[in-house]
């Protein structure tokens, strides 16, 4: 038996897909370096985590540690996950975990002083801001600060992992 020999030059240059197993790699991963979007994405996460600690603080009528985790992580771990390595967003997201948890526990006043006095927590949290502002510092503690402090490292350590 003899085989023929093929012609010279390519014989795929037409773009004909040679018959058989073949399969074209797949495309390059899409890099993920955008800090602006990263940001974004964080400042948003913050707001929504910020909300929903809130609400859980004002129902229960009290703070939780892995809440003020689950905050902080949540904002690094979007901004990773969107921005990529930038070593600017575990920075930024500890910062903004921070204005989270202190947004969270103005709202979770603002929840409980509206349950007691039945108004709205809306007109509590935006026709007395400043009286929110003076109870949550005369209720501040040691407690108060570690929230922030794990919020923040949970932040940090999540947009480090996501980035990974």
């Amino acid at each position: 038996m003899s085989q023929s020999v093929p012609p010279p030059g390519n014989p795929f240059a037409d773009g004909a897909v040679p018959p058989g197993p073949y399969t074209p790699p797949p495309p390059p991963a899409p890099v993920r370096d955008n800090l602006a979007l990263g940001l974004v994405t964080a400042l948003v996460a913050a707001l929504v985590a910020g909300g929903v600690y809130g609400g859980i603080a004002g129902a229960i009528e009290r703070e939780i540690g892995w809440a003020a985790i689950g905050v902080g992580f949540l904002v690094g771990f979007a901004a990773g996950k969107v921005g990529g390595p930038n070593p600017v967003l575990p920075i930024a997201s500890a910062v903004l975990s921070l204005g989270a948890v202190y947004l969270g526990q103005l709202l979770g006043i603002a929840i409980s002083v509206a349950k007691e006095l039945n108004v709205s927590a809306t007109d509590v949290f935006l026709d007395n801001f400043g009286l929110l502002t003076e109870a949550w510092n005369e209720g501040k503690d040691i407690m108060t600060f570690l929230f922030f402090a794990l919020a923040a490292f949970a932040a940090f350590s999540g947009a480090k992992k996501a980035a990974e």
